[in-house]
């Protein structure tokens, strides 16, 4: 016990976590992370004199269990004569009103509890019990998630709270793996609970945990913990730099006068983890999601709007600097459709001030005979039935030769398609995978003919009155 104790506090105190004499809440779940967590910093507090407090988020997803977790903490602070605070919540009802996944919507309930328990009893940080396991855990989650470097970096030991800012979050664990804290609870006899959901194939981080990094030091790398927190460390060293040097660059542009930054000319000049750092940065502040592609189209283009939103649009001048511009809404967006079923050989209909015809034929390598408003896809990609309609708010395609979807609003303006004819064009979808023709567009990249093509759809189109 003596040795962890002593690695705890030096790390407390070498990366001034903590202040001597000062108040802590421990965020405690009654598993074995975070009933290590509040015994140590239990244990150091009358050599250092700080006043641990308790707090307990019940997140009422597991009945009885979760009920019983709650009782455990509760007994836990009775025997060490420490403050304790609870909250209930009916996370999986959030979720659904929410609209986001129940990890997500755990996460920010309980941030929520720690930040308001935090700031009523004046109390200057919480305490988190994520350990070095957690950290390799988070690097393959955003690394699947394509996450840039500074997701890639990790935990850091020391953080703001993301639901206040102003109340810093503590890691005194993060140096430990799980292992030592299993083997430093069974040493000292401190009980904790077994969380069921932890081995639940539901949830992405669970099947990286049980999985994939087991089958990874198993077969491909044994030292896995030791590498990546490496790696992220390294990650998190370079983003630093990005982002510092963003932020200066920043600070030195806003100093100039307009005319002066046009001349100086020299955005495009900087490293491109720059450009984009500069970019995302002031896409957040202006309360825009900075996506990769997002960020991308404006890095690739100067005074050339793209929409982030029926009403928004962003775009960059040559000095890197982003405005947003309001848009004025051309009207509703058609809600009227068909559905059109490839049955038999060939067939025709009518939509949207359009005659559609179409046939179904082997492909031997070879397309028919193009000519104007004809396009050719792989049949069997888009299957037995597709549905006509007009362009509606969100809709995203992907045209041939693109690498991923983009915002139909973008590639009609990349088009200079007229505003007014936009809601006016048909495009189709299939049953299950999305749009893969737009009047006016370029095919769908994920139903053109292939060399694999068994069969090919010829799609004409024509005004009715043709």
């Amino acid at each position: 016990m003596a040795d962890l104790l002593q690695c705890v506090e030096q790390n407390i105190q070498n990366r001034r976590l903590l202040k001597r004499g000062q108040k802590i809440l421990v965020a405690v779940s009654g598993g074995a992370d975070s009933m290590v967590l509040l015994h140590a910093l239990a244990a150091l507090a009358p050599k250092n004199r700080w006043e641990v407090s308790i707090a307990h988020f019940n997140h009422q997803l597991r009945g009885r269990a979760s009920d019983a977790d709650e009782k455990l903490v509760r007994q836990t602070a009775e025997k060490l004569k420490v403050p304790f605070c609870v909250e209930r919540a009916d996370v999986k009802k959030f979720a659904a009103q929410s609209k986001i996944s129940i990890e997500m919507a755990a996460r920010k309930l309980r941030h929520e509890f720690l930040a308001r328990v935090a700031r009523r009893q004046k109390i200057p940080s919480v305490a988190l019990a994520h350990h070095a396991d957690d950290q390799v855990e988070l690097f393959f989650l955003r690394l699947l998630r394509g996450a840039g470097g500074a997701g890639l970096a990790g935990m850091k030991w020391l953080s703001p709270s993301p639901a206040d800012k102003g109340i810093p979050l503590i890691r005194p664990l993060l140096g430990f793996s799980k292992a030592e804290m299993l083997a430093f609870a069974r040493a000292e006899k401190i009980p904790f609970r077994e969380d069921a959901t932890n081995f639940s194939k539901d949830f992405l981080r669970n099947r990286i945990r049980n999985e994939l990094l087991p089958l990874l030091q198993k077969k491909y790398q044994p030292g896995l913990t030791k590498t990546v927190l490496r790696l992220m460390e390294i990650a998190g060293a370079d983003s630093e730099f990005v982002s510092e040097t963003a932020r200066r660059w920043r600070t030195e542009a806003r100093s100039q006068k307009p005319e002066v930054r046009m001349a100086a000319g020299n955005f495009d000049g900087l490293p491109l983890a720059v450009q984009r750092k500069i970019l995302q940065s002031q896409l957040l502040e202006l309360g825009v999601v900075a996506d990769f592609e997002l960020v991308e189209q404006l890095r690739e283009s100067v005074q050339t709007f793209v929409s982030v939103g029926l009403e928004l649009a962003v775009a960059r001048d040559a000095a890197g600097k982003v405005r947003l511009r309001r848009q004025v809404p051309l009207g509703k967006f058609k809600t009227d459709e068909c559905q059109l079923k490839l049955s038999g050989r060939a067939g025709r209909m009518g939509f949207g001030g359009r005659k559609f015809r179409w046939l179904l034929k082997k492909y031997n390598g070879s397309r028919g005979r193009s000519s104007h408003q004809m396009e050719f896809f792989d049949a069997d990609k888009i299957g037995d039935e597709i549905v006509l309609r007009h362009w509606r708010a969100g809709d995203r395609f992907q045209p041939i030769g693109l690498a991923s979807p983009v915002k139909l609003q973008d590639l009609f303006v990349n088009a200079k398609i007229p505003p007014a004819r936009r809601r006016s064009l048909v495009l189709a979808t299939t049953a299950v995978d999305g749009i893969f023709w737009v009047e006016g567009l370029r095919i769908g990249e994920r139903f053109k003919l292939t060399p694999a093509t068994k069969r090919q759809l010829v799609w004409n189109w024509s005004d009715l009155a043709v």
